[in-house]
């Protein structure tokens, strides 16, 4: 059937982790052993205390639609929780709840980025993001991402990406794919450009609790950026609550009216149940959280190891999120695969892995000749020690490696 489509589906992308775990779930559809690294999801069940909430919650009736913004008890607990880990004072009101963190860079773009606007984004990085200022019908301008800096950007090059029409500047810190962080002092030096100049920071601190070296630092604590700062914050990957859907933005309080509004045409409200469950996550125990951080720190010490022993490959240790990001130009020259995609094939057709190529976070920045994947360690240590296996076996294998070149595939 040719359903035609409105022009400006045209401008969105996708997330490509999904399309390819689509694969190895064909794979295994058709009785294939395939050890998937692909989807950012923790493997840990929600906490108890927060399961038992949202049961009793459903049981209570708490059923209906909820306020726009969100109800009144979890706005408190997120506006006391931001306060405390971000040290600025944050009201109820500067807080407006949504089905996951999406939907918040969603009404961002199409609230604040006009056609022709240009924004800045960090590449590798997170797909949705350069998809999304394209659908607002905005100019995307990739910051590359610097291996040789922890996976952090240049200022310098960040100055002169800037230009009369930079509307919007997105950050990603702890990030997804690399799991860099950026330091406090190109955070701060960041911040003073965004406010001296009127720029809108889309800040996307959805791994801020995983943070294995120093403490997590936010661009919004400084001076000036509560007025132009929309912190984008989340359940999912904290708390192992994926599927309950639960995200928040932190902004000035008149921009969550109008974010209010957006929400109220797109999907009304939040699962009222479910922000009771949130709530829970926030004021009760952070046990079972340090616990997963502290399983996390060592799959990341498991995984960097077992990578840096595969000939060709070269992997530095994360400081936050739950991904490695190794580099594999050697390993491609010297096998001769053209790029990190042929290897992400290889391995999940002929060696029943899933990783996902540097190409799934945004196409190579001007002048970029390294080439990686992305591994997702949100996975037991026994999987990681089959799947890093399987690696090391199939990339040694000089047989399986002509046979598959001569296929083209």
């Amino acid at each position: 059937m040719n359903v035609n489509l409105a022009k400006r589906m045209g401008r969105m992308g996708t997330e490509a982790a999904f399309d390819v775990f689509a694969e190895v779930m064909a794979l295994r559809a058709q009785g294939k052993d395939v050890v998937s690294f692909c989807v950012g999801e923790p493997d840990f069940d929600t906490p108890q205390n927060v399961k038992q909430t949202g049961m009793n919650a459903i049981a209570e009736n708490k059923t209906h639609y909820a306020p726009v913004p969100g109800t009144p008890e979890l706005r408190k607990a997120i506006a006391e929780y931001v306060s405390k880990t971000r040290h600025v004072k944050v009201e109820p009101e500067e807080v407006i709840v949504v089905p996951g963190a999406k939907p918040i860079l969603f009404i961002a773009m199409l609230s604040l980025v006009e056609e022709g606007d240009e924004v800045i984004y960090p590449n590798p990085g997170y797909p949705i993001y350069e998809s999304l200022i394209n659908f607002a019908g905005g100019t995307p301008v990739p910051l590359p991402l610097l291996e040789e800096k922890g996976f952090g950007f240049d200022l310098n090059e960040l100055k002169k990406l800037l230009s009369p029409k930079t509307r919007m500047i997105v950050v990603n810190t702890p990030s997804n794919p690399t799991g860099g962080i950026i330091s406090k002092m190109d955070l701060e030096e960041l911040a003073r450009i965004c406010k001296e100049k009127g720029i809108w920071v889309l800040s996307d601190e959805i791994y801020s609790r995983i943070v294995y070296d120093g403490a997590f630092e936010s661009i919004y604590q400084f001076d000036g950026m509560k007025e132009r700062c929309i912190l984008v914050d989340g359940h999912s990957k904290t708390y192992a609550m994926t599927g309950w859907r639960l995200g928040y933005g932190v902004m000035n309080a008149e921009l969550v009216r109008h974010f209010s509004k957006f929400m109220n045409n797109m999907a009304t409200s939040t699962a009222t149940f479910v922000q009771a469950a949130g709530a829970q996550a926030l004021s009760g125990s952070q046990e079972d959280v340090e616990k997963m951080v502290k399983e996390f720190r060592a799959r990341r010490d498991l995984i960097v190891n077992l990578l840096n022993g595969i000939p060709g490959i070269s992997c530095h240790a994360p400081r936050g999120a739950f991904y490695v990001f190794p580099n594999v130009t050697q390993l491609c020259r010297e096998i001769g695969f053209s790029d990190s995609w042929q290897v992400q094939q290889y391995l999940l057709y002929r060696g029943g892995v899933g990783v996902l190529a540097r190409t799934c976070f945004g196409s190579r920045n001007e002048g970029e000749k390294e080439d990686y994947i992305r591994l997702s360690y949100a996975t037991s240590q026994e999987l990681i020690r089959e799947g890093l296996g399987r690696m090391k076996a199939a990339l040694a294998d000089e047989g399986r490696i002509q046979d598959f070149l001569k296929e083209g595939r």
